[in-house]
């Protein structure tokens, strides 16, 4: 079958041989406050996290005064590292890339380490300079939001770096001695502090200019600041991925934890102890940094230099691919009962949404292939796991809105009625439209469920006319016993949520 018969979105891809090339990536990442590995696994495109650890070793702790990696940090990086090496071996990852960067690029003993490394585990440290560094977190971006537009801010223990982002490129890109484990080395107190990230902003601003209107934050310290900003607005979905955040609530965030100790804001949030040590200087930063490329909107992102290494290996092909459809593609192959029924029920109720722009349509596709994928949960739970799968899981591609737009229609799948349920203070994040728009959709899918067949023509075929407020379907004679009590049930109700007259023909 050609590649144009499966409409806008294209035939699957996480089977094509380029694809399954990257099921299994790993990615050791050497950085001057923490080593993480991540290892990737399903949808290339949109990958799961199938392993992933971190242990804050503080390997540019002191870097500036002394000039050496930090002594307890390199055994702690050193254990570490061989832990992941040997847990890689287990699971035959290939490949297995590591990276590092600011603070094994600048000390004196890091060229040592890096071969110390080598003896000890056979693993080859890629040590990149900061442009690089920042290119490939630009690209981690990309990987969740093809279609990212604005400035990446990727922040370390010991640099932080911008680039710019568009067209699915990366642009301008800088580095900056602005980490927070150096800036606690600056000797002069807060005059001298302040005077530093001034020269160093400016700097960058030479480098990459302002005139972005959207900021995307990258980095633990970036993350935690998006924790205490949800904790302190009483945020209701606790998924920092595509947080976004007005400068107005950014600020009195950044006054709140001013206004507070390292260790109260740890008790409140939870974040650990070597994180959170940080963070009162990454919000000194943050501070200026929004002052100066003054953004309009500020969007956290969990993806960086990691993802940007998987983004690295693949093709072009797949990287044009919607991470978020691909994701759902490769969910319904794995869980659903009739895998394939997806693409029939959006061909099916398509006609519903006739003039949606790309964004909604693609919602409509994702939740259609994600329709079924909870059916082993207890029928009583079911609505709910929809919920929570929508909302929760690591699917690139949606920000807060859309994931719970997706989940409110897909708890329709399964249920009428979203009163009194314990995901009404996720609503607010929707207009009473999209609220509504996300009800009929999940009728439309309950309904549709109801005329299962692999090929859409047997289901018969929808057609709204909205300005008459009709609601039509036309069934075919082999198929109209599918129509049975409940599918006219749900039909009927489908067609209250449009505000519209059921009319059956063929019955």
């Amino acid at each position: 079958m050609k590649d144009e018969d499966w409409g806008p979105f294209g035939r699957p891809l996480f089977e094509d041989p380029s694809a399954r090339a990257l099921r299994r990536v790993g990615v050791i990442d050497v950085g001057s406050n923490s080593v993480r590995m991540v290892v990737f696994d399903g949808a290339a495109r949109s990958p799961a996290y199938f392993y992933n650890e971190k242990v804050m070793a503080g390997l540019g702790a002191g870097l500036s005064q002394t000039g050496h990696l930090n002594p307890e940090g390199r055994v702690r990086a050193m254990a570490a590292i061989k832990r992941f090496v040997l847990i890689a071996k287990s699971m035959e990852v290939t490949p297995l890339v590591a990276v590092a960067t600011a603070a094994m690029r600048e000390a004196e003993d890091g060229p040592a380490f890096r071969e110390e490394v080598t003896q000890e585990t056979g693993l080859r440290l890629w040590v990149i300079d900061g442009t690089e560094e920042a290119r490939l977190s630009a690209q981690g971006v990309l990987l969740g939001r093809p279609e990212a537009e604005g400035l990446i801010c990727d922040i370390g223990g010991a640099s932080m770096e911008l680039a710019e982002v568009g067209k699915g490129r990366v642009g301008r890109r800088a580095t900056s001695a602005l980490g927070p484990l150096k800036l606690r080395d600056i000797e002069g107190g807060k005059k001298a502090l302040k005077s530093h990230i001034a020269d160093q902003l400016e700097a960058l601003k030479d480098a990459v200019p302002p005139g972005a209107d959207r900021l995307f934050l990258v980095g633990g310290s970036w993350r935690a600041i998006a924790r205490l900003d949800m904790i302190r607005r009483d945020y209701p979905l606790t998924v920092l991925h595509e947080y976004r955040i007005a400068p107005n609530s950014l600020s009195d965030t950044l006054d709140f934890i001013n206004a507070h100790e390292v260790e109260d804001l740890r008790t409140l949030s939870g974040i650990g102890e070597a994180r959170m040590s940080l963070v009162p200087m990454a919000a000194h930063v943050l501070r200026h940094l929004v002052d100066a490329y003054a953004p309009a909107e500020i969007i956290v992102s969990s993806y960086g230099i990691r993802e940007g290494l998987l983004y690295e290996q693949m093709p072009e092909k797949l990287r044009k691919r919607d991470p978020l459809i691909e994701a759902c593609r490769h969910a319904e192959a794995q869980s659903a009962r009739i895998p394939g029924f997806g693409r029939s029920l959006f061909s099916f109720i398509s006609p519903l949404f006739e003039g949606e722009d790309w964004s909604r349509l693609r919602l409509v596709k994702a939740a259609c292939l994600l329709h079924d994928i909870s059916w082993r949960a207890h029928p009583d739970y079911r609505a709910e796991v929809c919920f929570d799968t929508a909302t929760r899981a690591n699917l690139g591609g949606l920000d807060h809105s859309e994931r719970v737009f997706l989940g409110l229609a897909l708890l329709h799948r399964y249920k009428n009625s979203r009163s009194g349920s314990r995901f009404e203070p996720y609503l607010g994040l929707l207009s009473e439209d999209e609220q509504n728009r996300a009800e009929t959709l999940g009728k439309a899918m309950r309904f549709g469920a109801m005329l299962a067949a692999q090929d859409s023509a047997k289901m018969g075929a929808l057609r709204y006319d909205k300005d008459a407020a009709r609601l039509e379907l036309r069934l075919l004679p082999e198929t109209s016993a599918l129509f049975g009590e409940v599918a006219d049930a749900r039909f009927k109700s489908l067609a209250r949520a449009l505000n519209a007259d059921p009319v059956v023909l063929g019955a």
